[in-house]
């Protein structure tokens, strides 16, 4: 973070500074410097750090400002004061707070003129955009990114306050569950390039159909100005629409003939997807990609897009994507092995989109020799798209002739039964109400050369699943 007075962050929050007697005995008054990382959670608190006590739906961080307080906090942002050593600025609201502190530290470091921001949207494959961006930019310059999918109005803001003066580029994951979120991550830090992946129908039960979801993604680029630039997948046909709605200039990203950057000679295996990625510029350059699945080629191509957009030369994109071994944690996480089992752990997120694409890599990168065993469990936040869309997997799971199929929870008990009636199985289908349940099943079964797909939304939990069948072959 920039280094700034209390005094500096009292009127940026538009807050109240309160300095108790403990905290002036300990030295503490309105012209003293903060300059630690800010963050909501007590636990990743160090010493001279800033704690943003946050109400949630189910806890109060105004219950931990004395374990970051302990921990080493030099400031406490709450919306109640607390009895402790250390200044606090009351806020009305610690969310709305964090959102301008955030935004005034961005215009700071933007007048010094040389951060660039690339905003990164879509309905899959923001994290995994989000990730190369980094391997690529920070080879340029300093790089600021954010951790896991911090892409909401708490995580993004908590990315933006750790830049520094010498920061040059911003890379801002930006999700949203309604209307209106992306445009206010927009505002608190518009991006130079503005990059839309796709519009899916993950998250499209909160979002209330995909319409809805098209409108949300689109507030990524309708802000932009004319010496902005919106990255768009051409390949996909809402995305494809973005361009009569934003005045930036537009370059195609995608796999056909229209895409300024393109990727062609793809080649995926288990060990990742080699490719030839070509510039506008007409400048083409192998890639040998290690993060497993074709489907990441296109968030390969977003983050080769952005990148040349602000200058960076093609053998340094080249260089960061080929040095990205993985997506994410729990995302096409190849793992396990030592007896001759892999299992790919991809159980972070999912939506019908995605687990497709997991699907379609996992028939395509088995040997003749190796059985392909898909574990699957509930896609979340679908609302009343559910059962069509589990339903639709089932299906597919069939047509793509997966070898064995273990459902996990009565929330995907619609893809086992449409895979059944897909397939008239005998067997090949398996349903288990538990995690527990299906790792004896699959253990009892599993044979060498088995290739393992885990893949569900995160609140299924096979996350964890997937890490123990990759313990137990190891």
């Amino acid at each position: 973070m920039l280094d700034l007075t209390l005094t500096d962050i009292t009127d940026i929050l538009g807050g109240r500074l309160v300095l108790t007697d403990s905290a002036v005995a300990a030295g503490w008054a309105p012209e003293s410097v903060v300059s630690g990382t800010v963050d909501t959670d007590s636990r990743l608190i160090g010493e001279g750090d800033v704690f943003v006590a946050k109400r949630g739906e189910s806890d109060d961080g105004h219950r931990f400002v004395p374990n970051a307080v302990e921990a080493g906090a030099a400031l406490v942002i709450v919306e109640r004061e607390s009895d402790v050593a250390v200044p606090q600025i009351v806020v009305p609201d610690s969310v709305d707070a964090l959102g301008a502190f955030a935004t005034e530290v961005v215009r700071r470091v933007r007048a010094l003129g040389r951060l660039k921001i690339v905003g990164v949207t879509g309905s899959n494959g923001k994290t995994t955009t989000k990730n190369l961006l980094r391997s690529i930019l920070e080879r340029v310059g300093e790089t600021v990114a954010p951790r896991d999918s911090f892409n909401n109005e708490v995580g993004a803001p908590l990315t933006m306050l750790k830049l520094t003066e010498s920061t040059r580029f911003l890379v801002a994951e930006m999700g949203a569950s309604g209307k209106g979120e992306i445009t206010r991550l927009v505002r608190m830090a518009k991006p130079d390039v503005g990059v839309v992946l796709m519009v899916g129908l993950a998250h499209a039960g909160e979002f209330g159909g995909i319409e809805t979801t098209l409108i949300t993604k689109t507030e990524m680029v309708k802000d932009l100005e004319p010496t902005d630039v919106a990255v768009l997948n051409v390949d996909d046909h809402r995305v494809a629409s973005m361009a009569d709605k934003t005045a930036a200039r537009v370059v195609w990203f995608g796999l056909g003939e229209r895409a300024e950057v393109r990727a062609t000679d793809i080649d995926a295996s288990a060990i990742g997807t080699s490719f030839t990625l070509h510039l506008p510029d007409g400048s083409s350059s192998p890639v040998r990609f290690g993060v497993l699945g074709e489907h990441h080629v296109m968030n390969a191509l977003a983050a080769a897009a952005s990148a040349h957009e602000l200058g960076v030369p093609l053998d340094v994109i080249v260089a960061g994507l080929e040095s990205v071994t993985r997506a994410e944690r729990w995302r096409m996480e190849v793992m396990g092995g030592g007896d001759g089992v892999v299992v790919i752990n991809d159980a972070y997120n999912a939506s019908p989109d995605s687990m497709a694409s997991a699907l379609k890599t996992l028939a395509q990168i088995a040997r003749p020799d190796q059985r392909t065993v898909a574990v699957l469990g509930e896609m979340s936040e679908l609302g009343p798209y559910a059962v069509e869309e589990h339903d639709r997997i089932g299906r597919l799971v069939v047509r793509l002739n997966i070898a064995r199929l273990y459902v996990v929870g009565e929330g995907a008990r619609a893809l086992h039964l449409a895979a059944n009636h897909e397939g008239s199985w005998d067997g090949e289908a398996v349903f288990a109400a538990t995690a527990d349940e299906a790792f004896d099943l699959i253990q009892a079964d599993a044979r060498e050369g088995d290739v393992i797909l885990v893949k569900s939304s995160n609140s299924a939990g096979l996350r964890f699943l997937g890490d123990r069948l990759a313990e137990a072959h190891s």
